[in-house]
């Protein structure tokens, strides 16, 4: 079968079979075997996500297909980057205001009418299958999957559960543990995984998609069956029994109080997991009830502030080849990112050993990220050991990821004079030195800016790019545009102690410090902060990052503050001089022999004001930098906090919380604290400029 209208994935052409131009946001053909392809091609979009219009034009090509029954239906997707992003987000807004029962049963009646058609169906999937895009496959009677295929419902992260039928087809297709594991996460199943859990029937390389879709029409693709467990699992006493487990586990990571969507779904599960059609019911009910809640409205403005995150990252940034000097922690997993998005990449340092430790950690970064074979050797290729500094002299960016000394990078800056090409940026990953500074010694001021990157590269997502008085508009566009050419989102930020991110974190890391000088214990101060909503407690924070790191950024904003820090504690310098720096030396505050600390402390007799102490001086960092155009926007304060630490997401960023709870109680009581326990919670004065 060849197919008439063909698009280009890379150097591999996506078979479409007779599909031609697009009507609408669908393209349809049938082949001379009488099998009828539609292939999704949004329309002014630059990912298929499954709206209200694509939903409704699919339900018409399907009745079609009942009025003319074909030999099969194939569905795939015309878009190179993937299948289906999941259901367009915009419209959630709209949904909870009005009718969105009515709404989510006209989706249900389109994909039901799919999966009662009379004739085999067929999803072709490529890249990302998510969410709605998830649904619209299930409710095919077979799935064909290409290499880098992947399968995975992300709606939790949304504070929803799935709600196109979801949560009834994944757990009727495979092990009912796994669909609920799958959907309780929002974790992916990668194309191997999505194969052995019954998702994927078959998987072909793309140039045998043809091939494996007339097999499929000739019922010769045999459908996953489930076992013994999906049987057992029937019965509503095993549920109920694994029901409980799965709150207990759900708890430990996610609260109730703080994420209702998860203990739905588990409850939906176990009370209709045995009767599809009230399953059915009770899903759409469950969806709509949510989108209403508090935590799903901030968790999308999170998804909607990491789209602008990711805008300002838009864009060519000519960079082609990236040196970096440092091979330690960082510079290894920044060359890593780098080389991983198709940078050509040499990597420099004084000794070799670390080159040789940064290209074991390359290969492992690969492996996390579920690169196939040719993926990871491609992009070890493009990774260049250069204990000579070889590459200076071509790179078009340079990284300097060297320990936060200002006489050494003073003297690496001296060593590139004269070395690196007149067009070259030259970047600093610094975190706490000041890039004015730093610009002094560089060789051209206005190609310097700072580049500050979080542990572990691999894993967070934001950069502050961060602009010195010099640094010219050209140099600040290419280095966002970079950050997004390696999957990161920039914030353009201004130069200032702290920049943004460690301005707002270090004061709730010092005063976790003063709060045990005073003798609570740190499993207390720490389970006031997890039950606020932040990812980790200010004392396990503080030896995960390194208590030399934080000594060294709260020496460095005291020293250049004009606002009272608080002070620096006797017991953080006693570990940094004993050398006990936290995790990465086995022990801190805490002993990490056994793995990370999980504190879960009883509050009934922690003071009244423990958790206000910790979170209000945060809000109001952000309020300082907002007020000296540090920051550009309430917005971005929310996206960086969140995506750099991990901010709880729930409450939609540290504005948006001060917002809610409201500007003038917030100031109120800043002031309240300010006379009890120091001007250090004096609010700024950009509290009075809120509106």
């Amino acid at each position: 079968m060849t197919g008439t209208v063909l698009n280009f994935l890379g150097e591999t052409r996506l078979e479409l079979g007779p599909a031609g131009a697009r009507d609408g946001n669908w393209r349809s053909g049938r082949d001379d075997a009488g099998i009828l392809w539609l292939v999704l091609d949004k329309h002014d979009s630059s990912a298929n996500t499954i709206s209200e219009d694509v939903l409704r034009e699919l339900d018409a090509h399907v009745a079609k297909a009942e009025a003319d029954l074909p030999k099969a239906l194939v569905i795939r997707s015309a878009r190179p980057a993937g299948f289906a992003a999941g259901a367009d987000i915009t419209s959630f807004e709209a949904m909870s205001d009005e009718g969105a029962d009515a709404l989510l049963k006209q989706g249900h009646d389109v994909l039901d009418r799919i999966e009662a058609l009379k004739c085999p169906t067929i999803c072709v999937v490529h890249g990302a299958a998510l969410g709605a895009g998830f649904e619209l496959a299930l409710a095919c009677d077979l799935r064909i999957a290409t290499p880098g295929a992947s399968f995975g419902f992300p709606e939790v992260q949304l504070g929803l559960h799935p709600g196109l039928g979801g949560t009834f087809r994944l757990p009727a297709l495979i092990d009912p543990l796994e669909a609920m594991t799958m959907m309780l996460t929002g974790k992916t199943a990668h194309t191997d995984r999505a194969k052995s859990l019954g998702i994927a029937d078959k998987v072909v390389e793309e140039r045998h998609v043809a091939a494996a879709v007339r097999a499929a029409a000739d019922g010769k693709v045999e459908a996953h069956s489930q076992g013994l467990k999906a049987r057992a699992l029937g019965f509503e006493q095993a549920r109920s029994l694994v029901a409980r487990q799965m709150r207990s586990k759900t708890e430990q990571k996610a609260p109730e109080v703080h994420y209702p969507a998860p203990y739905a779904l588990i409850d939906l599960w176990e009370e209709y997991g045995d009767d599809r059609e009230e399953m059915q019911k009770g899903e759409i009910h469950s969806f709509a009830s949510l989108l209403k809640t508090d935590t799903s409205k901030n968790l999308r403005r999170v998804f909607f502030l990491r789209q602008k995150l990711k805008d300002a990252g838009r864009g060519e940034d000519g960079i082609s080849h990236v040196h970096v000097i440092g091979a330690g922690a960082m510079g290894a997993e920044i060359a890593a990112m780098a080389a991983i998005r198709g940078k050509r990449v040499t990597l420099g340092d004084v000794q070799t050993d670390p080159l040789g430790k940064a290209v074991k950690q390359a290969a492992k970064i690969c492996k996390d990220k579920h690169l196939s074979g040719i993926e990871t050797r491609d992009a070890l290729d493009r990774l260049m050991p250069d204990p000579k500094g070889y590459g200076i002299g071509s790179a078009d960016l340079i990284i300097e990821a060297a320990p936060e000394k200002m006489d050494l990078k003073e003297k690496i800056y001296a060593d590139l004079k004269g070395r690196m090409k007149p067009d070259a940026i030259l970047a600093s990953n610094t975190s706490s030195l000041s890039v004015d500074t730093l610009a002094g010694p560089s060789p051209d001021r206005a190609r310097f800016a700072g580049l500050h990157f979080f542990n572990p590269v691999s894993r967070v997502d934001l950069v502050e790019v961060v602009r010195g008085s010099e640094t010219d508009d050209d140099t600040a566009t290419r280095l966002a545009a970079f950050c997004g050419a390696i999957g990161k989102l920039p914030a353009l930020v201004g130069d200032y102690p702290g920049f943004v991110v460690n301005r707002a974190l270090t004061p709730y890391l010092m005063e976790a410090m003063v709060l045990m000088d005073e003798g609570l214990s740190k499993e207390v101060i720490d389970t006031a902060a997890l039950r606020f909503g932040m990812p980790m407690g200010p004392v396990t924070l503080a030896d995960q990052v390194g208590l030399d790191i934080g000594l060294h950024v709260a020496e460095s904003l005291r020293g250049n503050l004009e606002k009272p820090m608080a002070e620096i504690s006797d017991d953080l310098r006693k570990k940094v001089d004993a050398g006990d720096l936290g995790k990465k030396t086995g022990k801190g505050f805490y002993d990490w022999s056994d793995g990370t600390p999980h504190p879960d402390a009883d509050l009934s007799d922690a003071p009244n004001d423990l958790t206000d102490r910790l979170i209000l001086p945060m809000l109001d960092a952000c309020v300082e930098v907002l007020r000296l155009g540090v920051a550009k926007s309430e917005d971005q304060v929310d996206g960086a906090m969140i995506f750099a630490t991990g901010w709880a997401p729930f409450r939609g960023g540290p504005m948006h919380y001060a917002r809610t709870r409201g500007v003038p109680e917030v100031r109120t009581r800043l002031h309240e604290l300010a006379e009890k326990h120091g001007p250090r919670f004096a609010p700024d004065e950009g509290w009075d400029t809120l509106g």
